[in-house]
């Protein structure tokens, strides 16, 4: 039999790692009888672990939440991701910096040998370039998650990309990372359609009352993703490229536009840009031959565009 001190934190881990475990399951797994794992939980208590117990068929134990957080215990992989979470949000997320380096100091100083290697093994060929000066607040984000959590609507005052100020009433969905940014899917009241909001450019928020939640018609990290690619803003046109949508998605960048099929042979671009040379670059990534459907108006600029880059090529063979 284990000795009391092992035991105990054995049950803790047990309880700590699933949500329920009958009497008899943790009997099986510590080898003691039921009155010991009693007595066990008892110990828990009067140490501030809030284990709740329940008779009858389907009851059991579990660790329930607090007034205040207990110790976790952790394995070797939980601790390691810990410390690399850690070190990724110092860089990610604004003023939780010295909570994320105190606590990383408390993890390494308990951190046996054999994990801080293993931890000190990546970071010892990784480059960090430093704080991003765009990261959204970690007070922000909180109350972004709690409001989409609770289905509460926000009053946002907003920058766009060009700097410009707006207030906006929306009905906020999900938050979402994206590397060191942080997005925000709302239903956009006064747009009376879906927007996705840069958490970074929130300039304040005021908490209103609930709303019942709307369905968003896709998948959301789809959506997101698609979003995010189109960095490009201003009017947009649609080509067809030769090839399906199939065999180009694989090679063609992101950015370059909206794909989607129409046959076996051919596919649809959806190319947006504030300039006609926005416009030739991004068809020129696709690396296919393509044909105008739309934006008849934009011919003109496309073609004294793509004049100038051809003289340019003829005085060099010249």
């Amino acid at each position: 039999m284990l000795k009391t001190s092992t035991r105990l934190l054995r049950l803790l881990s047990l309880l700590q790692s699933r949500r329920h475990w009958t009497g008899a399951e943790l009997c099986e797994r510590l080898e003691v009888d039921a009155r010991t794992v009693r007595r066990d939980v008892d110990r828990l208590r009067e140490l501030g672990y809030p284990v709740q117990a329940s008779a009858g068929v389907g009851g059991g134990y579990r660790l329930a939440a607090g007034a205040s957080l207990p110790p976790l215990l952790l394995d070797d992989d939980e601790a390691v991701a810990m410390v690399v979470a850690l070190r990724s949000a110092a860089s990610s997320v604004a003023r939780i910096e010295d909570t994320a380096v105190g606590l990383l100091g408390k993890l390494d100083q308990l951190l046996p040998a054999r994990l801080r290697r293993r931890v000190g093994a990546l970071y010892s060929v990784t480059l960090s370039l430093g704080q991003n000066q765009e990261s959204p607040d970690v007070d922000t984000l909180t109350e972004l998650a709690g409001a989409c959590r609770d289905h509460r609507l926000l009053e946002l005052d907003y920058n766009d990309r060009g700097g410009r100020a707006s207030q906006r009433t929306i009905e906020p969905l999900r938050l979402v990372n994206s590397g060191r940014r942080w997005y925000l899917l709302a239903w956009d009241r006064s747009r009376d359609d879906w927007r996705l909001f840069r958490a970074d450019r929130i300039r304040g928020l005021r908490c209103g009352g609930g709303f019942v939640p709307r369905k968003f018609p896709e998948d959301v990290a789809a959506y997101v993703q698609r979003s995010i690619s189109q960095v490009m803003t201003g009017e947009g046109l649609r080509v067809r490229l030769r090839g399906s949508a199939e065999a180009l998605a694989p090679t063609l960048p992101p950015w370059c536009g909206v794909l989607e099929h129409i046959d076996e042979g051919n596919s649809l671009l959806h190319v947006r840009g504030d300039s006609a040379e926005e416009i030739l670059a991004l068809l020129a990534l696709t690396g296919v031959e393509f044909e105008l459907i739309d934006g008849a108006e934009r011919v003109a600029q496309l073609r004294e565009v793509a004049q100038r880059l051809l003289r340019g090529l003829d005085a060099q063979a010249g």
